[in-house]
Order: C-alpha cells, then sequence, then structure tokens
C-alpha cells in the first residue's frame, strides 16, 4: 500500500492543474521599454523646466505626479540607454541641492510652509533612499534627508507619527486623506534605504511611532491607500497583519474589472470630481500598475487574474508615445490644451513601468506565504477536480 494514500491520490489531480493551467497562459504579449523611458525623460525634462514648477535657489518641486514616480520607475528602464537620463541625473542634483539647502531654501509653497516642509521632506528621503539603494550604499545627503523627515514627524495628536501633508483638495496625493499616503511613502523610504537604516538605534522611536499610525489610521483608508500600505509592507516589516491583508486580498479581487484591470476612480472612497463631472472609473493603467506592482512583491503566486490584468496593462501601451493613460480624479480635462491633463498620464505610465520590470528590495510579509501557497494550491485543486 501506498505509505499515504491520500497523497497518492491528490498527486495526480494537482499535476493536471498544473499542466492545464500552464497550458491556458500564452506567452505575455510585449510592450516597448524605449519608449516608456523616452516618454518620462520627457515628461521629467518639460517638468524641470516648466515655468509654475520653478522655486528658490535655482530649484524646481518635486511632484508626487511626476517627478517621484519618474524617480522612482526610470532606474527601472537604465537598461534602455548607455548612461542614465539627463532628467534623471537633473532630478537627483535638484533634490539633492535642496537637501543641502534645507536650512535657507524656501518652501515649496510658502502660505502652507508646514505642510510644504513636511510633504517635500519624505519625498526627499524617498527618492534618495531609492538611488541609495541601486548602489549598497547610504551616502550623507541621504542620510541628512533622513533626518530632516524625522524632524517634522508629529509627535502629538490624531495624526501622532505621520507628517504634515499638502492639501490643495486634489486626489489621490494632495487631499483630506494624504497624510496616510505620505505616511506610506516614509516607510517606503526607510523600508528601502540600504546598510539596514531601519535598524539604526536612532530611529526606532519615531519608526515605532510611524508603525503605529499606520496600523491605527488604517480602517479608516481608501482602498487606494491601503493597497499603497501592502507595497510599503514588502520593505518594511510591522505595517500590515496577515489578517488584513488576506481582507484587503479579497477586496483588490473582488475590485478587479472584467477586462483585467482596476480603476483608481472606484478606489478613492466617496470622492467626486470638484467640478461635477462623472467620476471616471473604467480601468487606467495607474490603479493597475499600483496593484500588480503590490501584488507581486508581496509574492502573491500566479494566479490567472494577475495573467489578465498583465496582458491588460501591456495591451495599453501607446503605440506612438509609448506612455500609459489614466484620467484625473478632480476634473475633466483636456490633453490638447490642459497642460495638467497628463499629470496623471504621468504616474501611470511610471507605475505601468514598474509592475512590467524585475523587482528589487520586496519581501513578502513574514508568517502570510505559508497561508497563501496553501490557499492557492486548495484553489487550484478545487479548480481542476
Amino acid at each position: 500500500m501506498h505509505p499515504n494514500p491520500q497523497r497518492w491520490r491528490l498527486a495526480p489531480a494537482l499535476a493536471l492543474g498544473a499542466s492545464l493551467a500552464a497550458c491556458s497562459h500564452p506567452a505575455h504579449p510585449s510592450w516597448d521599454p524605449r519608449s516608456a523611458a523616452s516618454y518620462l525623460d520627457a515628461r521629467e525634462a518639460w517638468w524641470s523646466s516648466w515655468g509654475p514648477a520653478a522655486r528658490d535657489q535655482g530649484t524646481f518641486c518635486v511632484s508626487c505626479h511626476t517627478a517621484l514616480p519618474y524617480a522612482l520607475a526610470r532606474p527601472a528602464l537604465d537598461a534602455t540607454d548607455a548612461t542614465a537620463a539627463a532628467a534623471q541625473r537633473q532630478l537627483l542634483k535638484n533634490v539633492s541641492r535642496r537637501v543641502q539647502l534645507w536650512t535657507v531654501v524656501k518652501p515649496y509653497y510658502p502660505n502652507q510652509a508646514p505642510a510644504s516642509r513636511g510633504t517635500e521632506a519624505v519625498l526627499n528621503a524617498l527618492i534618495l533612499s531609492s538611488e541609495d539603494a541601486r548602489h549598497g550604499h547610504l551616502g550623507s545627503t541621504t542620510r541628512a534627508a533622513l533626518e530632516e523627515m524625522w524632524a517634522l514627524q508629529e509627535t502629538s495628536g490624531a495624526n501622532a507619527g505621520a507628517w504634515p501633508w499638502i492639501q490643495f483638495n486634489n486626489e489621490p496625493w494632495e487631499a483630506y486623506d494624504s497624510a496616510y499616503y505620505g505616511a506610506v511613502l516614509a516607510a517606503l523610504a526607510v523600508g528601502t534605504a540600504p546598510e539596514s537604516y531601519r535598524s539604526s538605534a536612532a530611529i526606532q522611536e519615531p519608526l515605532a511611532r510611524l508603525r503605529a499610525y499606520l496600523v491605527r489610521a488604517y480602517a479608516t483608508q481608501s482602498p487606494l491607500n491601503r493597497i499603497m500600505l501592502l507595497w510599503a509592507s514588502t520593505r518594511l516589516s510591522g505595517l500590515l497583519d496577515c489578517e488584513r491583508r488576506g481582507a484587503l486580498l479579497d477586496e483588490i479581487w473582488s475590485d478587479q474589472r472584467a477586462d483585467g484591470g482596476w480603476s483608481t476612480g472606484a478606489l478613492v472612497g466617496a470622492w467626486r470630481p470638484k467640478d461635477g463631472s462623472a467620476l471616471v472609473t473604467q480601468s487606467d493603467a495607474f490603479a493597475t500598475g499600483l496593484i500588480l506592482l503590490a501584488l507581486r512583491d508581496a509574492g502573491i503566486p500566479s494566479d490567472p487574474r494577475l495573467e489578465r490584468a498583465r496582458n491588460w496593462l501591456i495591451s495599453q501601451q501607446s503605440a506612438l508615445s509609448g506612455r500609459w493613460d489614466a484620467a484625473s480624479l478632480n476634473r475633466h480635462r483636456n490633453r490638447l490644451f490642459d497642460k495638467a491633463a497628463k499629470f496623471m498620464d504621468d504616474a501611470a505610465t511610471a507605475f505601468a513601468v514598474l509592475a512590467l520590470t524585475p523587482s528589487s528590495g520586496a519581501a513578502p510579509v513574514p508568517g502570510c506565504e505559508l497561508r497563501q501557497t496553501f490557499e492557492s494550491g486548495n484553489d487550484a485543486f478545487r479548480r481542476f477536480m
């Protein structure tokens, strides 16, 4: 008799399931990294020289819609160029200069100085930490940026552990709930920084405040903010327990649209455009790219739903411009006449690139991987029995 009869009976069924799953998914369609790089470089070069983006001391504003996504995504496309893009070097030089001039340079928005400083400090720290992680060394300017970030963390009140955040009543990055988004970016900065920065004795108290805030405020966040936290949890532990992670995964799958994508407009809660226009809820590349990135880095096993999402995302790249599209959540914009109309496209393109290129520095939430693998195996078995 077979030493384990139940296992003996299950093995052929599981093998058949794996075989059928492999046969049902053709090779991935292709996308064009070079044209994506060209689009992103051109947009960042335009932003850095655009008059309204200019700031004190010959610097320019780092935006959540164009410059930050560019800084995170562009290094993944370095293989398309012999050297880093000029726009990429210019952005890093700009951020470093503002860090070095921190005590004398004016805030991005003097009329919202505390919020402007808090927002910039987090963005600077994340951009420089991500760059240093590529080289495995935490530079002095990045250490200064992280120190400037911690110095502005709120230590009391409802937002203790977060940062003052710029408020322009614009979703998804400058609205009433964006302090949480900013705290997630700070967690990404800490978790991304090389040389075991997250374990530094000097930051354990403010880091504990940050973790406590992200856990405490989680229940009231929009799905979009919770998905951002899922991504951050692959860089920094203690942000998302297995129960919340499992519930969030269920929510993500339930929000997937028939075409395989996700909609940013469907993930921002009760938000409505300020001009009274209808909120766009069709699939877009920002939400789909972010979710694919978060799921992949969280170690979610291969799944037909992921394949559909990835194939949809690849199919949406423009053959002419290399970009991916996403609509504004704040007002109807005409791409021909409105300079801000491409801001969401910039973020969508960057997150599509992040989702479609190899990951680095990600680690699934400890203790959750085994349960996810077991559940995935059960699902595969049930489908093919």
